[in-house]
């Protein structure tokens, strides 16, 4: 791909009194990144975007979150022109330049995102706008999570089969997964939507991979019918490593209800038991449960953060 973007990534980054982004090669305050009305990603949510968060300020597995973007845009017919290297050379520098502003015990999530343009009076779309910019982790709205699990509920509304649109690409069309939300908020405002796929097995919810244990071993969809998350990859290697079998497969709701843990990976939450799906309890196992306290403690161990106490802390 053409490096028609490509801005010069200096050592020194100056320093902002507000958060900066990467904006069509060039570096400027986020509040002035401008992309007009009659953009496809606006009008069609004709775009993608990636994220990956830090721990203590260090961005985690940038490579495997821009190779899994540079396949979506593939995948889209969609180029950004600027190449990989160069896009985790802005990355890390947008980074460097924000990272002033947070508190030495938060951290960011960091995004990069395409849209295919804005139309023209040919209705052709022109040039690709590519941003690159840092958000504060809802380190304090996220924190009851870890001290209560999460509450699932699997809405009516189902996954988008890949027959239509394979959930492998990260697009910024989420209409599927904020009407599924909404159904389910309206239920409980706190509780997370985990969506049914076409044969009512367990998908996938918006951002977030679900793990069920039973008998000590994992189980997870099939990565053909989900996003294959990068914190889904990085539990899945752990629990290898540790001698944990792991079974991407078909789970139904009976899988669900009579497994002895379930848990959510999340580039957020890294790793984050589950309360109850639908109403049925993972209690008896205690929360969080062995299997998924031990794959817990292991990604701590990884990252070298205490992410279950960086959000603790914020009750």
């Amino acid at each position: 791909m053409p490096d028609t973007k490509t801005a010069s990534v200096p050592t020194s980054p100056q320093r902002a009194n507000q958060r900066v982004a990467w904006f069509n090669g060039q570096i400027m305050p986020e509040s002035e990144v401008k992309i007009s009305f009659r953009d496809r990603g606006v009008k069609y949510g004709d775009g993608a975007f990636d994220t990956t968060r830090t721990f203590s300020h260090r961005i985690f597995r940038l490579k495997e979150h821009l190779d899994r973007f540079y396949k979506t845009l593939r995948y889209l017919r969609l180029d950004p022109g600027v190449s990989s290297a160069e896009l985790s050379r802005i990355t890390e520098d947008v980074l460097a330049r924000n990272l002033h502003l947070l508190d030495k015990d938060d951290d960011y999530w960091v995004s990069q995102r395409i849209t295919r343009g804005a139309e023209g009076v040919d209705y052709l779309p022109s040039t690709p706008n590519v941003i690159v910019e840092c958000l504060p982790l809802p380190l304090k709205e996220r924190a009851v999570l870890y001290r209560d699990g999460i509450k699932v509920i699997t809405p009516a509304v189902r996954r988008a089969p890949p027959e239509v649109m394979s959930p492998r690409a990260k697009t910024h069309n989420y209409l599927n997964m904020i009407v599924a939300n909404n159904e389910v908020m309206s239920q409980d405002p706190l509780a997370w939507a985990v969506l049914l796929d076409m044969q009512g097995n367990l998908a996938e919810g918006m951002g977030s991979n679900i793990f069920l244990v039973r008998d000590g071993q994992l189980l997870t969809p099939r990565v053909r019918n989900v996003l294959p998350g990068i914190s889904r990859q990085t539990v899945i290697e752990l629990a290898e490593s540790h001698g944990i079998s792991v079974h991407e497969t078909d789970i139904d709701l009976y899988d669900a209800y009579t497994a002895d843990e379930c848990f959510l990976t999340s580039t957020s939450l890294c790793i984050c038991p589950v309360q109850s799906i639908n109403g049925s309890s993972f209690a008896a196992s205690g929360l969080p449960g062995p299997v998924t306290k031990h794959l817990t403690n292991a990604y701590i161990k990884l990252v070298d953060c205490d992410f279950v106490g960086q959000y603790l802390r914020r009750l």
